[in-house]
């Protein structure tokens, strides 16, 4: 196989029936540097979560998966998949207000574009789900948001209307299932393409704690940060004095400690076994 692309997480290979062989490794990332050391079985609970979610989610958008018939040494962390044409923005939906978008609304009340509430705090449910995209930045760079206008300009009015309806739609099915198994599913982000015969699809991953954020339905208390099941635990101990980091710096971050390491893989594998009702094995 023809090495491709390595990502924050994901390693690219093409092999040479023109597939796409995508590996979810163990990585982590977070504002925008990749982390050490990595999260033992992370990359294969993504795998195996993104293809329970593919399932839920099959009679809303289609997905990019072709087979899981991968490689040994690739077993339940990789994929073969279909090629897709990107679209150029990363879709964001919100249905509660925390993280990026809680920043936007205390400096304007608007969170990319979009007018809330006033009275809004941390963890605080919208009134309904939003759409609030942003550029795709190169690794090391910032995702800037974008307005739904901005949308069009880039992709045009009809594709604009369908990348809002698909995250949308994506989310709320994804919040109805969670919600089920006593989990709020904040905000997730979702990357579509274009496959072959110009349809869009679901690539990447999906509704997993990489790129969603997921709270225990019975912590959730508005006015604070939440408990997560997702790597916003990491992100917490990067910023707390305990790590000695200055984000601000040009400095990369620290090693993550043993016990860091080990609350964060009890966080991903609590997720996938609450959502989806299975057991995991590593």
């Amino acid at each position: 196989m023809k090495h491709l692309h390595s990502g924050k997480v994901r390693d690219l290979y093409e092999t040479d029936d023109g597939l796409l062989l995508m590996v979810a490794s163990d990585r982590i990332s977070a504002f925008d540097h990749v982390l050490t050391p990595g999260i033992p079985d992370k990359g294969v609970i993504l795998t195996q979560l993104s293809l329970w979610w593919f399932e839920q989610l099959a009679d809303v958008v289609p997905n990019h998966v072709v087979s899981t018939d991968v490689p040994a040494e690739f077993a339940g962390r990789a994929v073969l998949c279909r090629r897709l044409r990107m679209v150029p923005v990363e879709c964001v939906a919100r249905g509660y207000l925390t993280g990026s978008g809680l920043a936007d609304y205390r400096r304007e009340g608007v969170v990319s574009g979009v007018s809330l509430p006033a009275g809004l705090t941390d963890g605080s449910q919208l009134p309904e789900a939003i759409f609030t995209p942003s550029t795709k930045a190169p690794i090391g760079q910032h995702d800037q948001p974008m307005t739904y206008d901005q949308v069009v300009e880039e992709v045009g009015a009809d594709v604009a209307e369908r990348l809002r309806r698909i995250t949308l739609d994506v989310y709320v099915r994804g919040a109805e299932i969670a919600r089920e198994r006593g989990i709020i599913l904040a905000d997730t982000k979702i990357e579509l393409g274009w496959d072959a015969d110009g349809g869009l699809v679901l690539g990447d991953e999906v509704l997993t704690p990489d790129s969603s954020r997921f709270w225990p339905l019975d912590e959730w208390r508005p006015g604070r940060p939440q408990p997560s099941f997702d790597k916003q635990f990491v992100r917490d101990w990067l910023t707390s004095p305990e790590s000695g980091w200055d984000r601000s710096s040009d400095e990369p971050p620290p090693p993550l400690p043993d016990e860091i390491v080990e609350r964060t893989r009890q966080r991903y594998v609590e997720a996938y076994e609450r959502l989806t009702g299975r057991v995991f094995r590593g």
